[in-house]
């Protein structure tokens, strides 16, 4: 079994760990009818439009549509 000939240095482990901390932010954007944030190729959530077409009831429709007992 390979076993590592010298203990790894704080410094030799920092680098390799440099870009753990990278979060890729830009598949955010703004949806065109509303502005809320949405991710990219999502159906927007507040408004439920997606390329520019209606795709889906808005949440607040939704909710406003759902029998109540």
């Amino acid at each position: 079994m390979a076993v590592p000939k010298k203990k790894t240095s704080h410094s030799v482990k920092g680098h390799r760990r440099s870009h753990h901390a990278i979060k890729f932010t830009a598949a955010i954007e703004y949806c065109p009818n509303c502005g809320t944030a949405k991710l990219r190729h999502h159906l927007c959530q507040a408004c439920g439009q997606y390329r520019g077409r209606q795709v889906a009831l808005a949440k607040v429709e939704f909710e406003a549509q759902a029998p109540t007992e």
